[in-house]
Order: C-alpha cells, then sequence, then structure tokens
C-alpha cells in the first residue's frame, strides 16, 4: 500500500521564512545604517523642544530646516579609514551614511527665535510657538 500524504502548499513557504530565525541576533528598531536618530518632543505653552540623540555627528554635518509647522533634521557620519603598517583590519562596524527625520508640529515655528544646541551627541532644538490667531469657532445654522 501507498502512504498517503496531505500537501500544503505553504508549510514550505512558511519553513523557509522561519528558518535559522532563533539563531539569528535580533534587531529591534535598528536598520541597516548604522547610526539612528532616536528623538523626544516636548511642548510647553510658549515652545516646543525636540531632543534627538545623533552620536559620532559632527555639529558641522547637521542641518536644520524649519518650514511653518515642519521641521526637517538630517546629519551625515563619515567613516574615516586607518592603516597601519604590518596591520590588517579584520573587523570594521564604523559607517558613513546619512539619517533624516521630519516633524509637523501643531503650530508654527517662530523661525528667527529657533536655537539649536549639540552636546554630547544630543541635538536639542528650542522651537517658539509662533504668536497666531485663536482657533475660531464655528456655529452649525
Amino acid at each position: 500500500m501507498a502512504n498517503i500524504m496531505r500537501y500544503s502548499p505553504f508549510s514550505d513557504l512558511m519553513d523557509e521564512m522561519f528558518k535559522n530565525f532563533m539563531s539569528r541576533p535580533m534587531r529591534f528598531m535598528e536598520d541597516e545604517t548604522g547610526i539612528q536618530m532616536r528623538s523626544d518632543l516636548s511642548e510647553d505653552d510658549k515652545n516646543f523642544v525636540i531632543k534627538s540623540e545623533i552620536p559620532g555627528v559632527k555639529k558641522e554635518d547637521i542641518h536644520i530646516s524649519i518650514d511653518g509647522n515642519r521641521v526637517s533634521i538630517s546629519a551625515e557620519t563619515k567613516r574615516e579609514s586607518e592603516e597601519k603598517e604590518g596591520a590588517k583590519v579584520v573587523r570594521s562596524e564604523r559607517y558613513y551614511g546619512k539619517v533624516f527625520r521630519s516633524m509637523t508640529l501643531d503650530s508654527d515655528v517662530d523661525q528667527d527665535q529657533a536655537v539649536a544646541k549639540y552636546e554630547d551627541g544630543v541635538l536639542t532644538l528650542t522651537l517658539p510657538k509662533k504668536a497666531g490667531a485663536a482657533a475660531k469657532q464655528l456655529t452649525v445654522n
């Protein structure tokens, strides 16, 4: 007698997808660029404050753009190669690349009063809210 087996077309696909899943290191919330920009946004009555971690970047390589209520931050880091006579690089984990982050805020920003400070790998933006008209309430007729 022949053995009868039930065929599932997805079993091979699922096996391939999860092959060695637990043996590989897991990396959550990390991209392949090696540089990340994690940010915190807070606000009070007068200002928005954005704190972004951008380690290993020179302040000259950070660019900030403000357009109304949209704030964009980009930063670039470059790998510096170092050669030593008689030595070879076994493994290099340093990276060069660019990271970009953009945020839309609840109100427009006063660009003239905005302040950017970069210290110990943390960029701090203090963005004063632009004085504007109060929200208008409409009545339904």
